[in-house]
């Protein structure tokens, strides 16, 4: 699997991703600056966390405009596989390639902690290393992680299945605690937990790994 990670301005997580992809997948990872207008030839495209222009507007709104955006969206609708991590679903969303929009906490303070999650779909390239209904342990670390969609995108992601993770005890008030969504294709996944922060033993567990292996393996 070929894998590209898009770097925006103060970009948190795009080098852990890119250590996670490359012990994965044992090939280099590819980092596209945000300016930059092409993205070389790869399988996955992944935005990263981290608090991309400073989250100044709503977050993640002046990253969908990025010069890289427009070649990430076409890159989606032709069939490449597209993750992002906490910023980079609120940039998904923001961009229109995944429906509904990511608001303030509920409590209005960030959250940094580990959370406990239900796999809710376990048929895609980025779930499949793991089971349907497992609990799996990830952190968040956000202060915008609120998911909102009307009742009517709620209801369609429910009918075709596309939540892919929920939160076991919800942190942030995210409607039908919410943590992940897939697009209607099911290559687009954006989910506010960082699995690559709990992806090795050496920082305390590895939950976030499966889901690395399961696209190397699933994409190769």
């Amino acid at each position: 699997m070929k894998a590209a990670v898009i770097v925006f301005p103060a970009a948190t997580s795009d080098r852990d991703t890119k250590v996670c992809l490359e012990q994965s997948t044992g090939k280099p990872v590819h980092m596209v600056w945000h300016g930059d207008t092409e993205i070389p030839d790869v399988d996955l495209i992944v935005l990263p966390g981290g608090f991309s222009y400073g989250d100044y507007l709503r977050c993640g709104a002046m990253a969908s405009h990025s010069p890289i955006m427009k070649e990430v969206k076409s890159r989606a609708k032709q069939g490449v596989h597209v993750l992002g991590i906490c910023n980079g679903f609120q940039i998904l969303c923001e961009s229109g390639l995944l429906p509904g929009v990511l608001m303030r906490n509920a409590g209005l303070k960030f959250i940094c902690k580990d959370v406990d999650l239900r796999v809710e779909n376990d048929t895609t390239p980025f779930t499949r290393g793991y089971g349907k209904g497992q609990a799996v342990r990830i952190p968040v670390s956000h202060h915008d992680g609120n998911y909102f969609a009307d009742d009517a995108a709620l209801e369609k992601l429910e009918d075709e299945g596309r939540v892919a993770f929920r939160y076991l005890a919800n942190p942030n008030g995210s409607r039908a605690d919410i943590a992940g969504i897939l697009n209607d294709k099911g290559n687009v996944l954006g989910m506010m937990p960082h699995p690559e922060r709990l992806a090795d033993a050496q920082l305390g567990g590895t939950d976030g790994r499966p889901m690395f292996d399961a696209l190397t393996e699933a994409l190769s």
